[in-house]
């Protein structure tokens, strides 16, 4: 295939970006989405140019690294997929692709498509955590939990942060990464010490870094690779309403 690239560039936090046109030739259907963005970068390279600034890792839909918007659609056009699982036979020979860093007031442009998503990192910081004793560890069955429990807590657990339902929401909020950061621990036995705690400061810190509101329109559970549900935004705000009503 031929693809017709247009590319978001901006060279730091503080310059101004702009789109850019790229063409990429003799694009393989089989080729992952940041495996063509790598052949355009050899192309780049080779002409002296600067390459394009993306994130990547492990590139199995992991780790949570990549993050593009693509053609207006975080992660691309393929459901329960991220970025680097995303291939290039869900595109078409002759297709213009738009491709853009996740938009949001906390998500600062490093350069070019990658950003500044430590807010996250804080967000876990502040109350995403267990209190765990010294010496020596527990067997694996000291404290039994429901399957159904369990189950639900791996579910939550599933988050990679790769900050998909910020860039899909339109009020830029991250509800639903701190919702599962929360359920997941505070379903089980070991999360119940910081359960009220947890829920509180993992909230405030989210809206301290600037993150908006959650309004409930549904489109970052749309957006989530790994399928995370909308109803743990009700759990997490009932985890705030008992919280607050337990410091009467």
């Amino acid at each position: 295939m031929n693809i017709t690239l247009r590319i978001w560039r901006q060279k730091n936090s503080d310059a101004p970006g702009a789109m850019q046109t790229y063409q990429v030739a003799d694009v393989s259907p089989d080729m992952s989405f940041l495996e063509m963005l790598d052949v355009l970068n050899e192309q780049l390279t080779v002409a002296g140019d600067d390459p394009i600034a993306f994130d990547s890792d492990c590139r199995e839909g992991i780790c949570g690294m990549c993050g593009l918007v693509i053609n207006g659609l975080a992660h691309g056009p393929n459901d329960m997929v991220t970025t680097c699982q995303l291939h290039m036979r869900s595109f078409s020979d002759g297709d213009v692709i738009d491709v853009e860093p996740w938009r949001a007031q906390p998500f600062t442009v490093i350069k070019d498509l990658i950003v500044d998503r430590s807010s996250f990192d804080r967000i876990i910081q502040a109350g995403g955590y267990i209190s765990a004793p010294t010496g020596t560890a527990p067997d694996a069955h000291a404290a039994p939990v429901p399957k159904a429990d369990a189950d639900a807590a791996f579910d939550a657990a599933t988050c990679i942060g790769c900050g998909a339902c910020v860039a899909a929401c339109p009020n830029g909020s991250a509800s639903l990464f701190v919702a599962a950061k929360i359920t997941h621990l505070g379903l089980l036995p070991q999360g119940q010490p910081e359960r009220d705690s947890r829920a509180l400061d993992m909230l405030a810190q989210h809206d301290h870094e600037g993150f908006g509101g959650c309004t409930q329109i549904g489109e970052c559970t749309a957006a989530c690779p790994k399928g995370i549900q909308l109803d743990l935004i009700s759990r997490m705000n009932r985890d705030v309403l008992g919280a607050l009503s337990h410091r009467r």
